[in-house]
């Protein structure tokens, strides 16, 4: 028996009021004919229920364009299940956060990618997106509903950075999450210029786990898990809550998460499954096999927790089992998934 996913992303629709160009799920205007049938997703939520999950994730597309969404929370709530919501936040007022408090979420994280309305509306594709989200953020404070920032890191922001984490803190937000963009298909076709090279990635991450000592927030690195190596090497000591709640970072000590026991499993709105939203490769679909039997067959799944099948700099890499780098970077990059980490500065 293979240890669970500790975390467990369920995309419950590609429907989405937004076109953000960095999009992991290729969202889109209108929802997919194939997506799960809620009849589907419960017998899903089962599984997980019985699996003995410690945190599933419900996301999209954007998950509140689903006109059932309260629905599945309900019964994941019901099962047991601990939820939170990943969400554009332009759609949340204080009365429909109030129903997913009693439906049982628990936090939502909301994503922004700028400091500024016209950084974050030109990535979001939409103008007004920035006062939607705030606006969203302001019905989490009133509703008692906590909240998180999601925001992506790309070249054209990186003078925001600062602002952005001020923006967060200041905002009441309880974790601060920057996303190291991937090159996902959409992220080829719209943004591939956004991409950090090894030198900035670099900069970016020291200057993140400075940031950390004096934040008084969490903050996180999905998609980096060099990340956590610089916060170590640097010895951060944060001043505003006990060093030992870094270990609650993903990758910390463990690294890459995708596929992992006690990591991470993604599930898309029509049942595939893939490792990680970043490491899109497809290990069945749950209308065919529980995601427990395909946990446990996948031989890609069986060759990723495999540390000694890295190759070149990662194979070689004396962080190699407590790092793996990112795998999603790794087969967007070289279309192959134990390749090294082409984002990399160690290796």
């Amino acid at each position: 028996m293979v240890a669970p996913p500790f975390l467990v992303s369920y995309a419950v629709t590609r429907k989405c009021n937004l076109k953000c160009k960095h999009c992991y799920s290729d969202a889109r205007d209108s929802a997919s004919p194939d997506e799960l049938t809620f009849e589907e997703a419960r017998k899903m939520l089962d599984d997980l229920a019985s699996w003995n999950i410690k945190l599933l994730i419900l996301d999209g597309g954007e998950p509140l364009c689903r006109e059932d969404f309260l629905d599945i929370v309900r019964y994941a709530h019901r099962k047991g299940l601990r939820i939170v919501l990943g969400s554009n936040g332009t759609l949340l007022d204080v009365d429909l956060v109030k129903k997913m408090r009693g439906a049982g979420v628990e936090c939502i994280q909301i994503s922004l990618d700028g400091s500024r309305p016209d950084t974050h509306d030109e990535f979001r594709g939409e103008a007004g997106a920035f006062s939607k989200a705030m606006n969203g953020v302001k019905a989490c404070r009133e509703a008692g509903m906590p909240f998180q920032f999601g925001m992506v890191i790309r070249k054209s922001i990186l003078n925001e950075l600062p602002d952005m984490l001020k923006l967060a803190v200041e905002s009441g937000a309880i974790a601060a999450e920057f996303f190291d963009l991937v090159e996902v298909p959409r992220v080829k076709r719209e943004c591939m210029g956004e991409v950090l090279d090894k030198g900035l990635r670099k900069n970016v991450m020291e200057w993140l786990a400075e940031a950390q000592r004096e934040c008084p927030i969490i903050i996180r690195v999905p998609g980096c898990p060099m990340y956590t190596l610089v916060l170590k090497e640097k010895n951060v000591q944060p001043k505003h809550f006990p060093s030992s709640v870094l270990k609650r970072i993903p990758y910390y000590d463990r690294g890459c998460a995708a596929g992992m026991p006690n990591g991470y499993v993604t599930i898309l709105p029509n049942g595939d499954i893939i490792p990680c939203m970043l490491l899109q490769v497809k290990l069945g679909n749950i209308k065919e096999k529980s995601i427990i039997d395909i946990w446990e067959e996948s031989n890609v799944l069986a060759t990723l927790r495999d540390r000694s099948k890295l190759k070149d700099g990662c194979g070689k890499c004396r962080f190699r089992d407590v790092c793996a780098g990112c795998r999603g970077r790794a087969y967007e990059v070289t279309g192959d998934f134990m390749a090294s980490d082409p984002g990399c500065w160690l290796a």
